[in-house]
């Protein structure tokens, strides 16, 4: 598949109410590669930076779609594990993230997230894993 047809699968599913909120747009998708943004306006603590929360979320959203493309749309994914390092603030502007498969399995799927602000520089390094739930009949 091509990374307009996954971008085309991600559409027709829809993104979830916590993504809409966050304002998260996704960019680039494959189950080796994601990329996606969110603004810094509207996802801020209260002193004016970015949330680390809000860095999670991006990350969590990031590794859970990789998960499902690799998956497929019949089997159903939850995260297990995530973690981030905040390296950086921001406070304007977009922030983008790029996840990385580390390990596409049968039953377990890791990323790692790099975080970036519109200058280039990091501003946070994510790792989720993702559990592929087993079918149950």
């Amino acid at each position: 598949m091509s990374m307009t047809d996954y971008l085309e699968i991600i559409r027709e599913r829809g993104s979830g109410a916590l993504d809409k909120k966050m304002g998260i747009e996704f960019l680039e998708a494959s189950p080796q590669r994601l990329v996606a943004r969110m603004p810094v306006e509207g996802n801020t603590q209260p002193f004016g930076l970015l949330h680390g929360g809000a860095n999670v979320v991006l990350a969590e959203s990031l590794g859970s779609v990789g998960t499902s493309l690799h998956a497929g749309p019949e089997r159903r994914i939850v995260g297990v594990d995530i973690n981030a390092t905040h390296h950086k603030s921001a406070t304007e502007g977009f922030v983008t993230g790029v996840a990385t498969a580390i390990s596409l399995g049968k039953t377990l799927c890791v990323y790692e997230i790099v975080i970036t602000n519109e200058a280039g520089e990091r501003t946070c390094t994510s790792r989720i894993t993702c559990l592929i739930l087993a079918d149950r009949k």
